[in-house]
């Protein structure tokens, strides 16, 4: 059985982050279901890059994730954080025991916000660390604590998907992928 993922995406997610996450995940042949909260599914990254969606994340929130992942990006994690449905959705995978995970500004901005971070050892971009409450901050690249899978920024963006996917997959799959990438 595949692995499925969302990948939530609005205007202003960083671009590395969302690309990499997208892509290596793929690689690992997990299924991952970009949807956007805006009102279309044409997004424009943090640095201009446009992503078409799948779908609308409006349209497939009864649907059945083994990962629910957020990209960060301060504007598209502010957005992310904001936005009601995405908050409930990630809140009942929490309380299922499913995996969920963020980087960037979106363990602050959005985790945070939904309430999922209780208790939890986490990361985050560093300079965000101040604003946290309620949890216990790490400063590592990729913190897993229970189902709740957090990383840094940018350059943490490839171990951090390579976390995921072992995750997801197994070892021997991250291990494989992160081969084919020479990572």
């Amino acid at each position: 059985m595949t692995a499925r993922a969302l990948l939530a995406v609005a205007d202003g997610v960083e671009d590395i982050e969302t690309v990499t996450i997208l892509d290596v995940l793929r690689r690992a042949e997990i299924e991952v279901l970009v949807a956007s909260i805006e009102d279309r599914r044409m997004i424009t990254c943090a640095r201009g890059t446009r992503l078409t969606a799948d779908a609308m994340l409006l349209d497939v929130l009864a649907q059945d994730f083994d990962l629910i992942v957020l990209p960060g990006g301060g504007t598209g994690a502010e957005r992310l954080g904001g936005h009601q449905p995405l908050a409930e959705r990630v809140r009942q995978q929490a309380a299922a025991g499913k995996d969920y995970a963020a980087l960037c500004a979106a363990p602050v901005l959005a985790l945070q916000t939904y309430g999922v971070l209780k208790g939890r050892r986490m990361t985050c971009y560093p300079s965000f660390s101040d604003r946290l409450s309620g949890c216990v901050f790490v400063d590592e690249p990729v913190v897993v604590d229970g189902n709740c899978i957090t990383s840094q920024g940018p350059a943490t963006a490839m171990a951090f998907a390579l976390a995921l996917v072992e995750r997801l997959a197994g070892k021997a799959k991250r291990n494989e992928v992160a081969k084919g990438l020479l990572a």
